[in-house]
């Protein structure tokens, strides 16, 4: 994302795992050394931020004017299951890319269905080979049963010892089955042995295939990288999902990038083919998702190096995409709309993310009013110094003047925007409300006549569904600045 950057690396994690006190020391040194940007793609469960040695350290990070950006957790779908919540940290999901590791499975009744594996050996020959789905469906267990077959095996994250396996055996192949947890979102491992992994819904096809036909039959093509694939991006099934516990009232995540079938630099050698064995690989995870954000966050610090860390948020969150390639919403592992307890605000569109025109600006007092406002006995234990609170004063999560909007039907919250385009701009609202709500906004037009010129808004919602979405945009000529809208609490 920004190959000419530096990179400070401090190891805050062992064989044993990264402990609390690391993180935390990790988090202070890079503060002392003067980093731009900190990229942190490990967290814990959810936990209440004064416990959270992330949430502390990130504290301390933006106090210095330093963006703190954290992969959300991979414990999706389940709800609730985003960490890394604070609001001062990016918090990162995983999508697709439009790329794929296309391997072609024909059935012996000719129907096609189109999987992925990134071990592509061109010695292998598609001719159709007998099909068997074992006893075991995980392919624990094989024997000889199985030589000269392809076997179908359903995935569960030990491909590469179920491929091994298969191989000793003397299987041909070995095709991956996606289970409905898994949905759309192949991830793929390199198995250095003939494969094809499959989504759940044909995966659903193919097992009613050989389940009735006398002498099922397979073959496997082998198509090398493909571009352009559509839809995406999708968010990942394994990308944890909000609404967060620790702050509910603050929609979390914040932001997709690119998190499925990632290829980077890797500190030990992968693979023993003739190629040689090689140090990158492809894995998937939030945390291959956060390290795009960071960067993307470099390089927006670099073009506009006095924005604060909510302002670079906010310009990422307002800018990102919520339609993907084929110009419809994206979707989810499900292939239904993603919502933005999935994905955020959407995903990361890094060009226009340099040019937001308008920002939600945020500065550590705001912080610590929330704070005040979410618990008011432990705001010191995360700001590292005594706080009163009573003087200090208390604001609700929805009154944080944040990029996405989390409100209960009837609520009324103001949010203040600064002028980042050009002077002499002016931006009308544009508001999809929520299912069975009504939206307004006053005023309707935000007339600027000066960079940096700051403009407030009242934002009033009536009645309205819990978890419906909706979405407020002001729109110019040059810019549109989106923010989410989740209605909380209602019928």
């Amino acid at each position: 994302m920004a190959p000419h950057a530096h990179l400070a690396i401090y190891k805050v994690c062992s064989a044993s795992g990264c402990s609390g006190s690391d993180i935390l020391a990790g988090l202070d040194e890079a503060v002392k050394d003067g980093v731009d940007v900190l990229s942190l793609s490990l967290g814990a469960a959810s936990m209440p931020f004064y416990l959270d040695p992330i949430a502390i350290g990130a504290f301390g990070a933006t106090e210095k004017g330093i963006l703190v950006t954290c992969s959300g957790g991979n414990s999706g779908p389940t709800a609730s299951s985003v960490s890394n919540e604070a609001p001062w940290i990016l918090t990162v999901a995983a999508s697709s890319v439009d790329r794929n590791f296309r391997s072609i499975v024909t059935l012996g009744n000719g129907e096609q269905l189109y999987g992925e594996s990134l071990n592509q050996p061109k010695s292998f020959k598609p001719s159709s080979l007998p099909l068997v789905y074992p006893d075991d469906p995980t392919c624990a267990t094989v024997d000889a049963s199985i030589t000269g077959k392809v076997v179908l095996c359903d995935a569960t994250g030990n491909e590469g010892d179920v491929a091994a396996g298969i191989k000793r055996a003397g299987g041909a192949a070995v095709i991956f089955l996606n289970d409905q947890t898994a949905g759309y979102s192949v991830v793929l491992r390199d198995n250095e042995f003939p494969s094809s992994k499959l989504t759940f819904k044909d995966a659903s096809k193919i097992k009613i295939y050989v389940n009735t036909t006398r002498k099922p039959e397979a073959s496997i093509t082998f198509n090398g990288t493909v571009l352009g694939v559509s839809p995406a991006p999708v968010v990942a099934y394994f990308s944890s999902r909000g609404p967060s516990l620790a702050t509910p009232g603050i929609l979390k995540p914040d932001i997709s990038g690119p998190g499925l079938n990632i290829m980077a630099a890797w500190p030990v050698q992968v693979g023993s083919g003739k190629n040689g064995a090689k140090t990158f690989n492809i894995i998937s995870g939030t945390s291959m998702a956060n390290p795009h954000l960071s960067g993307i966050a470099a390089l927006i610090k670099s073009a506009h190096p006095d924005w604060s860390p909510a302002a670079i948020k906010s310009a990422i969150m307002t800018s990102s995409d919520d339609s993907s390639n084929n110009r419809k919403p994206i979707l989810d592992e499900e292939h239904s709309p993603a919502s933005f307890f999935a994905m955020g605000a959407g995903h990361v569109n890094p060009s226009k993310a340099a040019d937001p025109g308008l920002i939600y600006d945020l500065d550590v007092d705001d912080y610590i009013r929330y704070l005040c406002g979410l618990d008011s006995s432990n705001v010191g234990e995360i700001v590292r110094r005594n706080i009163s609170c009573s003087k200090f004063g208390s604001i609700s999560e929805a009154e944080l003047n944040y990029p996405s909007m989390v409100l209960s039907p009837g609520s009324t919250v103001n949010r203040t925007v600064t002028n980042v385009g050009k002077a002499h701009d002016v931006y009308k609202v544009e508001v999809e409300a929520p299912n069975g709500a009504k939206v307004t906004v006053t005023p309707p037009t935000l007339n600027f006549s000066k960079v940096k010129e700051k403009k407030t808004f009242t934002v009033r919602v009536i009645g309205g569904r819990r978890g419906a979405e909706g979405s407020l945009r002001w729109v110019s000529r040059r810019h549109v600045v989106r923010s989410p809208i989740v209605i909380t609490g209602g019928l």
